[in-house]
This record gives C-alpha cells, structure tokens and sequence, in this order.
C-alpha cells in the first residue's frame, strides 16, 4: 500500500513539471514572437528614418563635390573641414569649424584669417603651414561640410521670408517662385552683413550671361526687390518679341534694337504702331501711328505701352474669293445656301493659274470651276479653271488685278419627281440611290390615285426608262396616277348630274303627253 502511495506522488510531480514545462515553452514562443515584432518594427523604422534621410544626403553630396571643384567657393561660418597629416610616424586628424570670426587654428601651428578666402585659397594657405612644420607629412586639408545659411528677401515680393541658402547660392535661384508681376529685375538692391549696399539686373545676367549681376549670397544678406517702373510689350516683325523692362532713358530705339535684337528683313519700319493704355488721351486707350521720324528721335514710351512692328507682306494687293469654295461641301440639300468669302494676297503680275493651283484645296465637287467668272469693274469676265487645275501644261496670260472677285458658281444635281407623290419637286441627286429612294424623298405615292407603285422614267435626253435602270441627274420620275376610284371620284357628280338631268326631261315629256 505504502509503495502504491508513493508511486502515485511521483505520478503526480512529473505530470505538475510537464504541464509547467508547457507553460515555460508558451511563454518564450510568447516572448520571441513579440521579440520578433519589435525587431521587424525597428527595422522598418531604420528603414524609414534612412528613406527620409536619403534625399538630403544626396543632396548634401552633391553640394560638397560643388564646393570642392569649384574654383568660386568662399569660406564661410558654419564650414567643417578635416585636416589629416603625420608628425613623424604618428598619424593626425582634426576636424576643423569655421564660426563668424573667420579665424582658424592649423593644429598648434598658427592661426589663418579665411574671410573673403576661397576654400581653394584656405586650402593651400593651411596645407603650406603644415608642410613648412612638418615636411613630408602628406597634409591634407578636406572640405567636409558646406555651411548653410539664412538670407532675408523683401520688398515686392509674394511674401517676406528668410531662406535658406549655401556658398553657390547665386542671387536668381532665390527668386523664381517669389515674385509679382510687378517685381523688378532691373532693380534689386542686397545689404550685405557689413552693410554695404549694391544694385543688381538680373536681365543682364539671363540675356547676355554676365554672371556679375547674379552674384553669389553670403550670410546675413538683405535682398531687397524694388517695384518696377515700366514694362512694355514688343510684337510683330522683330528677331526677340517680348514682354520686357525698360530702365530709366530708354525709348524706342533701345527696345527694337537692344531687347528685341533689331528688326527682321521684312519689317515695315514705316507703319509701327502703339498702342497707349497709360497717359493716354482716352481713357480707353489709344492707338499711335509711328513714322521713321518718331523713331529717329527715340519716341519716349510709357508703362504698359504695346508696341507691333508689322509686315511688308500686310502691303500685298488682294483679290476675293467667293461661291462654292471652302471646305469639301456635300450634296445635302442645306449646303446649297451656303458660300463663302475669302480675301487672297496675291503678288503683282501673278495669274489666275498660278492662283488657283497654289490654292487647289478651294474647290469641292460641287464646284463649278468650269462656268467661273470674274467680277472686274462691273465686267464679268468668263474663265474656265480646269484647265488651270487638271492641266499640268496649261499657261494662261489672265493677270491678276487689285479689288478682282472671282465667284465659283454651285454645281449641283437634281432629279425632278411628279405626279400622285405627297410633295412633288426637285431632290438632289445621290448617286446610286434607285427610283424608289426619290419617291420616298418626296413623301411616297398617294394610294387613292397611284396603284400598283406604277411610275414613268425619262432621262435627260426624253428616253424612256425601265425600273432597274441607273437614275441619272435631270431625270424625271412621274407617279402615274392610275387608280380606278380616283377616275370614279373625278367624274361621279358630272354622271349623276347628267343621269338627274335626263330622268326630269324624261318626266316633263311623260307628264306633256299625257
């Protein structure tokens, strides 16, 4: 019994360490689970954080390598450079900042002023002093970090902010997205941090490429742009059309000449015209008519003033252009009204034939370009133009005149249908459309006076036609009318006022005989 007992407590111990085993492995398969989640949670985090830092970096790269092959890159506060050289057998490296003062210890060698200095300057300055301490210690002195600074803009803007800016930061990249249309960019002003004061035109730098009036920003600048003061609109016949802004003293002759780069070889210097918004003496505007006089003297231009060189070609003659001519005109019953009018430069000594091949894509084929006349003087002059359209050989003497209208007659076909039809009358012509198709056209048969669809053809030339013959334009078709009734219905009343008539005289003599 005793035994039994015992067998039975250990029973028991090793069923209570098994099921507290079970319950460890749960806790740790428990434990690496949310273990697992938080190292994939970590990840994508790191992932994230180096996904955003990325863009900059790049970016920052790209402005170090500028900056280290750029012959034009200024020490500025905020730099870090690394200088590396060795003391004999020992290696040593420091990481150099540059703060406002410009000054910057070389080691414990001495000290080197780096305003106004470019990094290539500082570079051989630092290197030289190293070099004259330590000979052959393979110095180095490496631009790590540019610097990045604040500028303020101001003055007619969107808006006055500070921003940000590095040492290749060029005076126009801080603008585009800033300015009115009222922003000068002949007139911008920059107060540097010593506070002296310079002017700059950007025109100059974007049109001529002097890169002096594009400068680059230094800390502390204040970029000041000034309201501009005249703007003026140059169109027409010049090399450089435009909206542009004059400074103060130039008129006329410096907008053709220096901004729209002079007139083209077919400018008519003779006819310029303005047209005045401002100071003008309506208050709707103006037009001004320029002669080469005015222009000789600079005529004096004022803000908003839109100024058109025109063309010679403007002074060529003209003729016109009328009827059937145009675009591809169909045979649709609505498009025989309509006619069009077109204005036609035409050179001096030019021909009808050179006119109309150059403009071949007038005529449709309901034009009819063989009975075209000519409307000269109140003459009217027969020309027949397929000659000069299908007639690769054909040359005709016919000269243009100034003020000539040449009309172009419609050309359009038509099938005439008559007879027991609800609306008799002419139909265009369709070709390949059957004789049923014009009956229908002109609202079917009348059943009370056509029976059996009975019709008469007759062709252009009077000959008569079967059914299943082709339908030719100027045909006739006639529905006959045939129907018995309405023979019945024509002649009644005339047969029962004769029968009525005979039956009374037939009644007078009876009662007379009597």
């Amino acid at each position: 019994m005793k035994n039994r007992n015992t067998l039975f407590l250990i029973f028991i111990i090793l069923c209570s360490s098994l099921s507290i085993f079970a319950q460890s492995n749960s806790l740790v398969d428990d434990l690496r689970i949310t273990v697992r989640d938080e190292d994939i949670s970590t990840s994508r985090q790191a992932s994230n954080r180096d996904a955003n830092l990325s863009a900059p970096t790049v970016e920052a790269n790209v402005n170090i390598m500028l900056a280290r092959s750029s012959t034009d890159y200024r020490v500025t506060p905020g730099d870090v450079y690394t200088l590396a050289y060795s003391s004999g057998s020992t290696p040593i490296s420091y990481t150099i900042t540059v703060d406002t003062s410009y000054r910057i210890r070389v080691s414990n060698l001495g000290i080197v002023n780096g305003a106004g200095k470019t990094f290539t300057q500082l570079k051989n300055e630092v290197e030289n002093i190293v070099t004259n301490n330590y000979p052959l210690s393979g110095v180095q002195l490496v631009l790590t970090q540019p610097a990045v600074f604040r500028v303020y803009i101001s003055g007619e803007v969107r808006k006055a902010e500070e921003a940000s800016a590095w040492g290749l930061s060029r005076l126009s990249s801080m603008l585009n997205r800033n300015l009115t249309d009222y922003s000068s960019i002949r007139d911008i002003t920059i107060k540097s941090s010593n506070g002296q004061i310079k002017t700059y035109d950007l025109f100059k730098s974007e049109r001529l490429g002097d890169l002096s009036q594009d400068p680059y920003l230094r800390p502390g600048d204040i970029i000041t742009i000034n309201r501009v003061s005249r703007v003026v609109t140059l169109n027409g016949t010049v090399e450089r059309t435009g909206v542009y802004q004059l400074l103060d003293g130039e008129n006329i002759i410096e907008l053709i000449e220096k901004y729209g780069n002079g007139f083209t070889p077919l400018s008519d210097k003779t006819r310029m015209e303005i047209v005045r918004l401002i100071n003008s003496i309506d208050v709707s505007g103006e037009k001004i008519f320029l002669t080469l006089n005015d222009y000789d003297k600079n005529f004096k231009l004022e803000h908003f003033d839109t100024i058109f060189v025109p063309s010679l070609t403007i002074l060529e003659p003209v003729m016109f252009v009328e009827g059937a001519v145009g675009r591809a005109l169909s045979t649709i019953a609505t498009d025989l009204v309509t006619s069009n009018r077109y204005v036609v430069q035409f050179y001096k000594g030019e021909t009808y034939a050179s006119v109309v091949r150059r403009n071949a894509n007038w005529f449709s084929a309901i034009s009819d370009t063989q009975n075209a006349y000519i409307l000269r003087d109140n003459e009217r002059i027969l020309i027949n133009l397929n000659p000069m359209l299908y007639d690769a050989s054909y040359r005709d003497e016919v000269i243009v005149q100034e003020n000539d209208t040449l009309i172009i007659p419609f050309r359009q076909y038509f099938v005439t249908v008559a007879g027991a039809v609800s609306n008799p009358g002419r139909y265009p012509y369709i070709p390949d459309r059957d004789w049923e198709y014009y009956i229908a056209l002109a609202g079917g048969f009348i059943p009370g006076r056509n029976s059996a669809q009975s019709v008469s053809i007759i062709d252009p030339s009077g000959k008569k036609q079967k059914k299943t013959d082709a339908i030719n334009p100027e045909t006739v078709i006639t529905a006959n009318t045939n129907h018995a009734l309405y023979y019945f219905n024509q002649y009644s009343p005339v047969i029962t006022t004769t029968l009525g008539l005979i039956t009374t005289i037939i009644s007078i003599l009876l009662i007379s005989s009597r």
